[in-house]
C-alpha cells in the first residue's frame, strides 16, 4: 500500500504527485538501503534538485530510530571530525523549527584548499563507514571556497575564511539555536 507525504505518494519505489498541479512526469526513483519496516512514520518529503529523501524512522536504513536523534548524531559526528581535522569556528545550528528541508547545519572554516578537502573527505568517510550514512550530494569541491555536503537531514558547510564571512550563514539563520559542542571540543583536545 502506498503512503503519502507532502503531496506525494510512494508506491513500488516511485514518488508520484498526489492532489497537486504538478505533472506526473516529475516522479523520480526512490531507493533505500537496508530493510524497511512495513509501516513508516513519515514526517515530510524533501526533493531538492531531483533527489528525493523521505524523513522518517527508516531514513538510510536506520529502522525504528528516532529521526531527530539520528540527525543530531550525524551533525555531532560531522562536527567532531571537523574539529579533529583542525577546522576553526565549528558551529552546529538546530534548524528543525525553521526549515522542513533539513534538521541541522554544521558550519566550519578551513584555512587552505587542502584542509577543506581533508575535512570534507574525512566527514564523508566517517559518516559512511562508521555511521552507515551516505552523502546525497556535494557542491563546491573543485572551487574549494565553500564545500557543501548534503546528507538529507544534515547539511555540512565547509568554508574558507573570506567566503564564510561574506555569506554569514550564522547571521542569516540567527534564529536557529546553537547546539553545544563542549563535550566534542573536550574529546578533540584530548585526542590532539
Amino acid at each position: 500500500m502506498p503512503f503519502a507525504a507532502s503531496g506525494y505518494a510512494v508506491s513500488a519505489g516511485r514518488l508520484e504527485p498526489v492532489g497537486t498541479d504538478e505533472p506526473p512526469g516529475i516522479a523520480v526513483t526512490w531507493e533505500r538501503t537496508g530493510t524497511v519496516a512495513s509501516s513508516l512514520d513519515v514526517d515530510c518529503l524533501i526533493h531538492p534538485r531531483g533527489t528525493s529523501v523521505i524523513k522518517s524512522s527508516a531514513t538510510n536504513g536506520h529502522v525504528n530510530q528516532n529521526q531527530g536523534e539520528r540527525s543530531l548524531q550525524l551533525a555531532l559526528a560531522a562536527a567532531q571530525v571537523a574539529l579533529e581535522n583542525r577546522a576553526e569556528d565549528v558551529v552546529v545550528l538546530d534548524m528543525r523549527k525553521l526549515s522542513q528541508l533539513f534538521d541541522y547545519f554544521v558550519i566550519c572554516t578551513g584555512r587552505s584548499r587542502r584542509q577543506l578537502h581533508a575535512i570534507s573527505e574525512e566527514i564523508d568517510r566517517h559518516l559512511e563507514e562508521e555511521l552507515n550514512d551516505r552523502r546525497l550530494g556535494i557542491e563546491g569541491y573543485d572551487a574549494s571556497r565553500w564545500i557543501l555536503l548534503d546528507y538529507g537531514t544534515v547539511v555540512v558547510h565547509i568554508f574558507d575564511p573570506e567566503t564564510r564571512e561574506y555569506y554569514a550563514l550564522e547571521e542569516l539563520w540567527a534564529e536557529a539555536p546553537r547546539v553545544s559542542l563542549d563535550s566534542l571540543q573536550g574529546k578533540s583536545a584530548a585526542q590532539g
